[in-house]
């Protein structure tokens, strides 16, 4: 691999989730009516991701602990995301090529710079048809600025479904600068998608009916905490 040269320190190691948390954390991320045929991939930090479970409904659900687009090595990212089929076959390999590189100790720098050479390659190509991406958990902890110049990240409810959106801009949707209740597109391009946010009665349902969840992911690790206040750090 182009980056194995790299100077720059290696990443932080990630630390493994206790399965079942991981597990019902990652398939939160779909509509209850999914999530028993789902497919299920856990992250090993010495490997990358591993097929826990295979599912029979086309979807596939891991938690994402890696944006690599930040160059930064933070070890508190967690946001549980599912793809359909399509989705699994070109925007789900990225991922797991970038927790790959990460178990390589690959820095941040060097895997920015060889997904940006990969993604110019073309060898992850945009969807070939229409479809969408679950995010639906009652909390993501992540990067929320979606220019990825602000490393802060936050602890936040924010659920939400992407539709892939290949080359569609925010001007053509008439997009509110800002995001809220409208669809915005986020990461403009091939590989761009429709964010359309639940509405507060919605988030409101799933944060009430993901209470244990909830409960569980905060006893795990502070930063988990779902507050009035979300936890934030900047590097």
């Amino acid at each position: 691999m182009s980056v194995a040269g790299s100077v720059s320190a290696a990443p932080k190691k990630l630390e493994r989730m206790p399965k079942d948390l991981e597990t019902r954390f990652s398939l939160s991320a779909l509509p209850p009516h999914l999530r028993d045929r789902a497919s299920v991939y856990l992250l090993d930090p010495a490997k990358g991701y591993v097929l826990d479970r295979k599912g029979s409904n086309g979807f596939s659900c891991f938690v994402e602990r890696t944006e690599w687009r930040f160059e930064d090595d933070a070890d508190d990212v967690y946001t549980a995301i599912c793809y359909d089929g399509e989705g699994a076959a070109h925007h789900m390999k990225a991922w797991f090529d970038v927790a790959e590189m990460r178990a390589k100790g690959v820095p941040p720098s060097g895997i920015a710079k060889e997904m940006a050479a990969r993604y110019t390659s073309g060898k992850y190509p945009p969807p070939a048809h229409p479809g969408l991406s679950y995010m639906v958990a009652p909390l993501m902890r992540t990067h929320p600025d979606p220019s990825f110049k602000d490393k802060a990240i936050m602890t936040m409810p924010m659920p939400h479904v992407m539709y892939y959106a290949p080359e569609v801009t925010n001007e053509a949707i008439g997009a509110s600068p800002m995001p809220g209740p409208f669809p915005f597109i986020f990461e403009p391009g091939p590989h761009g998608y429709f964010i359309q946010v639940l509405g507060e009665t919605e988030r409101g349902k799933i944060v009430a009916d993901e209470r244990q969840l909830l409960a569980d992911l905060c006893k795990y690790r502070a930063v988990l905490c779902l507050s009035d206040k979300p936890q934030a750090h900047a590097h």
